[in-house]
């Protein structure tokens, strides 16, 4: 892949450019691991620089934690939790998922999750949704979708039982020229690929829809405007961001039903043009410690402009955690690094991109993509790739990811080799 296709790629992902707020960023790097390319090579010493942080006031609860306190999740079915496999998933391989800038502390994140605040254990979900053998995805709740659908057409004052609700199921006309090209190279579509994937409705200058992950997308149209003074572009700067969030949760409470809605603003890496990019997101930080890192990973509602910088559209992600698998025993960020110091992670960093030693940043997310065998959370590690650099400095930062679940609960953990996996 060409250097200018890569880059271009990477501001298609809409996945979370995420890193750390300025409260982190002030803090000092937490160790020093000496990283190899998984070829057998022994763990180096991982160093680590932070001893003595102090709490600070435990988020939105108003209570004072010691230093020496641990965020507990009350469990005690560590015996009978059952091992989790992460073999044979599909990664999603074919994106390589890098950050561009001059410095790590430009990418910046509303992640809510706090390296000072130790966690005991945190939990594991089961993906309701499967991909069969021709990579379709497959178990979708029709008669959830159409609550979903009905209830976020509600939020935004539609008369939600009087909508007319399709499916993207092609009609039959569609179906026949679609077999006929299939017969054109000798093949035939693999079982249930014209199974209906979406709901839909339009209604009042919207267009809804739902698939089959419970994500709702919004579709305004025509797009809105935003009032003289703000700008709400693809490219618009930090402080215009925020200026915007500012109006969109004033406009948008209801489509977003959050008890305490707090904006999440993501992004600031570089495409090949220097430009830098942001995403208005916003999450609800009511509730525990463990609600917010919930809420932040699973349930967020995010706004997008169109080529005119006016609001187009918006989407409300919701996945299913009803098939909660257990509360699982996870490694500190300093076993993680261990880990991460051997190869056992997950990363699409070409073969060519030979990490630096040392991570640049650490923080902690849930993958929550359909694909995922389990929704389990991650230490996602930014690790500089000197041999990307630019010449007037714009570097690249590539995603690493150790899962936090702690070893004996797993199996099938690739090992990164200097290829995609």
């Amino acid at each position: 892949m060409k250097r200018e296709e890569i880059s271009d790629a990477l501001n298609l992902l809409d996945e979370e450019l995420l890193s750390e707020t300025d409260r982190v960023r002030s803090r000092p790097a937490w160790m020093r691991p000496k990283y190899y390319r998984g070829l057998g090579t022994a763990a180096c010493l991982i160093l680590v620089a932070a001893a003595g942080m102090q709490f600070h006031q435990w988020l939105h609860t108003g209570v004072d934690l010691p230093s020496e306190t641990t965020v507990v999740i009350d469990s005690s079915e560590s015996a009978e939790l059952p091992v989790l496999s992460l073999a044979d998933w599909d990664w999603g391989g074919m994106g390589f998922e890098g950050y561009m800038a001059y410095d790590i502390s430009e990418l910046v994140s509303a992640n809510p999750w706090d390296a000072s605040i130790p966690l005991d254990r945190l939990p594991v979900y089961q993906n309701k949704l499967t991909v069969n053998e021709d990579y379709l995805v497959r178990g979708g709740d029709f008669d959830r979708m159409e609550e979903v659908l009905k209830d976020i057409a509600g939020r935004l004052g539609l008369d939600s039982e009087n909508l007319t609700i399709t499916d993207d199921a092609p009609t039959e006309e569609e179906r026949q020229k679609s077999m006929e090209k299939f017969k054109l190279t000798g093949g035939e579509p693999p079982e249930g690929y014209y199974d209906p994937t979406r709901l839909m409705t339009h209604a009042d200058g919207l267009e809804l829809e739902v698939d089959l992950s419970l994500t709702a997308k919004i579709t305004f149209e025509p797009a809105v405007p935003l009032p003289d003074g703000y700008n709400f572009t693809f490219f618009a700067s930090y402080a215009d961001c925020q200026k915007t969030a500012d109006w969109l949760l004033e406009e948008y409470a209801g489509l977003m039903d959050m008890e305490q809605p707090t904006t999440a603003i993501d992004g600031g890496d570089y495409n090949i043009y220097r430009q830098q990019k942001y995403q208005i997101a916003f999450y609800d930080a009511s509730g525990s410690y463990l609600d917010q890192l919930l809420n932040y990973n699973f349930n967020q509602t995010v706004f997008y402009c169109g080529d005119d910088g006016m609001l187009s559209m918006a989407r409300v992600f919701q996945p299913d955690l009803s098939q909660k698998v257990g509360d699982y025993p996870i490694l500190s960020v300093d076993e993680a690094a261990e880990q991460l110091a051997e190869g056992n992670c997950i990363s699409s960093v070409p073969s060519d991109a030979i990490p630096s030693d040392t991570p640049a940043k650490v923080e902690l997310v849930y993958r929550t993509g359909e694909r995922e065998g389990y929704f389990l959370p991650y230490y996602r590690f930014y690790l500089e790739l000197p041999s990307m650099e630019e010449e007037d400095g714009l570097k690249t930062y590539g995603a690493f990811y150790v899962p936090a679940v702690r070893p004996e609960y797993l199996e099938g953990v690739p090992v990164w080799d200097g290829s995609f996996n």
